[in-house]
């Protein structure tokens, strides 16, 4: 049988991943290319809605060139899969015009909105409708803000004249030179517009939120048929689009997060620990989200997330305002040169709190500095708050009472500091399996795949995942649980968590 690849698309936040996969899951060919985000005052973060398009149609260009340049035949492709940053949005008018920026998930500009859908009472029904938080993480209070501060999106949106899509949509309507206007049920799950339980818009609530006239994009299962492209002529035929997921939702998928109980934890940019909570909608956590882990035509796996707001950004800003080092590979070296965190700690509010203390008002904070305190205690400070948001965030699963954890496995770039993972072991006390680098776009690929008919079932794949590698408790810090505490105490947070 001619061999057969699958092309998944990785839109990620601060770059585009394209790789081709084949039905093994074995990466053959990759291209990669970075994004540029506008950080702006009083909280504001947003994008250029094209140069996300022209972004993904670039890394797409690198990796098809790798994979011919190795001998490759474009013919070969079969279908293709888009995973994406999630709640980042784009509003635009009938003939395909941007209203507006890409407003990103990192983007604390409705605050204020959030505070007044508190005040008005409506916190349980969203929370009990959509599975979320009130808060700027999620779309919803930020096209909000557009409606009430944009005159030009106010009345493109009530003359319905607006279409209101997450990067999916956005890119999906661009492939597709505007014919297809769709979704899938992850992505819908991310906007606060979505009921969870009849996976359908939530009517009444965009007409309580003054958004009525809202154009939406049509729902469907993570893996279905979302049209063809040639992907603005890279390739000499339309390809099938056969999946498009958020991207926590597909790392989940591709790293095998099939049953009740099993959870992944990806360390990039910020955090996302998502776990299988199966096929019933799990009870609801003030600390923590519900939302949908992924869905074919014949399934809907629901889950419980912990959505952590700074991981990585955090050693970033540390490299970048401190210049304690010139490189993130050092800070391992840096950590493991100290003995412990000195009394040092790192509050790590960037950008606000995430789960699960959900505080988009609190500010960071650097504690306990001393005389004797360097660059080394507060590298170690930062990496150590990384450890103890996951370690919060799985009590708080834990403690809803009806799911057993049956395995975390953690992926993304942080994962190859030895020194996070071992204190993230200690601190949770229990094993953890090690991830795969490329875990959000194997899982576009294997759910393109089986609507491609390339795979048969979930338990097709399910046999041909890879054994993960396991890292043992390590005893490598003796005093973890006593620094978790003191964290708490910082933190000023529940005892709850404790």
């Amino acid at each position: 049988m001619e061999q057969r690849y699958i092309l998944a698309i990785d839109q990620g936040t601060s770059s585009t991943k394209s790789i081709i996969f084949d039905p093994e899951g074995n990466v053959i060919a990759r291209g990669q290319v970075e994004l540029n985000t506008y950080f702006k005052d009083r909280g504001f973060v947003e994008q250029e809605p094209l140069a996300i398009y022209d972004n993904m149609l670039s890394s797409i260009g690198l990796c098809l060139k790798e994979f011919q340049g190795n001998g490759g035949d474009l013919g070969q492709i079969v279908c293709a899969g888009i995973s994406n940053q999630r709640e980042t949005f784009v509003v635009w008018d009938e003939l395909g015009e941007p209203l507006y920026n890409a407003v990103v998930w990192q983007c604390k500009r409705s605050i204020s909105i959030c505070d007044r859908l508190i005040s008005e009472g409506l916190k349980e029904r969203i929370k009990e409708i959509t599975g979320l938080i009130i808060d700027p993480y999620f779309s919803a209070t930020k096209l909000i803000w557009l409606y009430e501060h944009e005159k030009v999106v106010r009345d493109a949106i009530d003359q319905g004249r607006a279409y209101f899509g997450t990067v999916d949509t956005w890119l999906l309507f661009k492939l597709s030179g505007g014919k297809q206007y769709l979704t899938d049920h992850t992505n819908a799950s991310r906007t606060m517009f979505l009921n969870l339980r009849a996976l359908e818009w939530d009517r009444p609530l965009l007409k309580r939120f003054g958004l009525g006239n809202l154009n939406l994009p049509k729902l469907q299962p993570s893996s279905s048929d979302f049209g063809g492209s040639n992907f603005d002529g890279l390739f000499d035929r339309e390809i099938p689009i056969q999946s498009m997921i958020g991207d926590s939702h597909a790392a989940a998928f591709g790293e095998g997060c099939f049953e009740k109980g099993q959870a992944k934890a990806t360390l990039g940019t910020g955090c996302s620990i998502m776990m299988n909570a199966g096929e019933q909608l799990p009870k609801s956590n003030e600390g923590i989200v519900n939302t949908i882990c992924w869905s074919t035509s014949s399934r809907v796996d629901y889950a419980m997330e912990g959505v952590i707001v700074s991981c990585g950004s955090t050693i970033e800003w540390i490299k970048r305002e401190l210049g304690a080092f010139n490189d993130i590979k050092q800070t391992q070296d840096m950590a493991l040169s100290v003995a412990d965190n000195n009394g040092v700690y790192i509050i790590p509010a960037f950008s606000g709190l995430g789960a699960p203390y959900w505080d988009m008002s609190r500010r960071a904070e650097i504690r306990g500095l001393t005389f004797d305190s360097n660059k080394n205690h507060i590298v170690r400070a930062g990496l150590e708050s990384i450890a103890y948001q996951i370690k919060d965030v799985i009590d708080t699963m834990k403690s809803v009472g009806d799911l057993d954890l049956k395995e975390i496995i953690v992926n993304g770039g942080i994962v190859s500091n030895e020194f996070v993972v071992r204190f993230l072991t200690d601190l949770l006390s229990r094993p953890l399996s090690f991830g795969i680098v490329d875990a959000s776009g194997l899982g576009a690929a294997y759910l393109a795949g089986l609507q491609a008919g390339i795979f048969r079932s979930v338990e097709d794949i399910k046999r041909q995942l890879k054994p993960k590698t396991m890292l043992a408790l390590s005893s490598y810090s003796s005093n973890v649980q006593k620094n978790h505490q003191q964290w708490l105490s910082y933190l000023n947070y529940p005892a709850s968590v404790k």
